[in-house]
């Protein structure tokens, strides 16, 4: 049998008893985690390992590493990064690339050291003059060129520490002047403006094997419906875009949608979304998803395969040395 067309988070550093046993009947493709969830190595370790036992199988474990604000692993145990806006800022430009890619290696290192293979990471969003704070920090430059060759640079770091990146936000985020998690933004951009700039960095980067939905309504594509949900915007995303790869939503509990959780994750799915994001671990929440989403389909599974065949042992590499020729790109910026 497929696997649930979901995505689940669970409620804290452990896994209960009853928890495992919901998990294993709703048998979600992968798990996310936040900080709630994260502690210490030893204790995500045994978490990430628990909730692959639960659906007997190796299944992905994704995360939001980007730095700054949105970084749930932290010290004392782990590395701290710059929002990723902030560094492009202090690395000289004939640096940028080298100072992502050794980001992206030094994350995956992190994370492959506790179990978790998939981080959501690049945010392919083009930062705009009225960009919402939520995001704008998050972003990794200002224009379609910067934002490619930095989100390149990144996932080669990544996958050279055998960890797969999740772009986001699909088709684009930089123009939405409110934050998603409370509230649904508009954006009436022309259509050839929308390909120019905002989607030119997702169409650049269509070949990365997963990709995450905007809750934002697109006015030219589909004036009433938020991304997300559209059938148009999915399609646009697959045909005029060009993205191929395993799409999942943004979290459904995000106040930018509307309707019951059933029914958020029914649309998507119907939208053509593969894979519904739920995020808060709580098991009544949890129980609508799952009912809702169904199995993964057959296209939806195939897609999922091919992105997971990407899956690979990390690189060798010295830790030690990369960190510290990060740290003296970002100190020579400084001086």
């Amino acid at each position: 049998m497929a696997p649930g067309a979901c995505i689940l988070g669970c409620l804290g550093p452990e896994l209960g008893a009853d928890e495992r046993a919901f998990l294993a009947e709703a048998d979600p493709w992968g798990f996310i985690l936040f900080a709630r969830n994260v502690l210490a190595p030893d204790q995500l370790r045994r978490l990430t390992g628990d909730l692959r036992a639960a659906v007997g199988r190796d299944a992905p474990i994704l995360i939001d590493q980007e730095g700054g604000r949105v970084q749930r692993l932290r010290a004392p145990h782990w590395r701290e990064f710059l929002p990723p806006l902030d560094q492009m800022a202090r690395v000289a430009p004939e640096h940028s690339a080298l100072a992502m890619w050794l980001r992206g290696r030094l994350i995956a290192d992190d994370l492959r050291g506790v179990g978790i293979d998939v981080n959501c990471a690049p945010t392919a969003d083009i930062a705009e003059a009225g960009t919402h704070p939520f995001l704008r920090n998050r972003c990794y430059g200002q224009n379609a060129e910067t934002v490619i060759a930095a989100s390149r640079a990144l996932v080669a770091g990544m996958v050279a520490g055998g960890v797969l990146p999740v772009m986001k936000h699909m088709p684009g985020h930089g123009r939405a002047h409110q934050d998603t998690h409370k509230e649904l933004p508009r954006v009436d951009a022309p259509m050839a403006e929308l390909l120019a700039h905002d989607f030119a960095p997702f169409q650049a980067l269509a070949d990365l094997p997963m990709a995450m939905t905007a809750h934002i309504v697109f006015t030219e594509i589909d004036p009433d419906t938020p991304a997300t949900l559209s059938p148009h915007v999915v399609w646009v995303i697959r045909e005029r875009i060009g993205f191929g790869g395993l799409l999942m939503t943004d979290d459904l509990s995000m106040q930018a949608l509307s309707g019951t959780l059933a029914e958020r994750a029914h649309r998507a799915i119907r939208a053509g979304c593969d894979l519904v994001l739920h995020c808060n671990g709580e098991r009544q929440d949890m129980e609508q998803v799952v009912a809702a989403a169904g199995r993964m389909t057959v296209a939806a599974e195939a897609r999922a395969a091919t992105a997971l065949a990407g899956r690979r042992a990390p690189d060798p590499g010295d830790m030690a040395v990369w960190a510290s020729e990060l740290d003296g790109l970002l100190r020579h910026a400084d001086g």
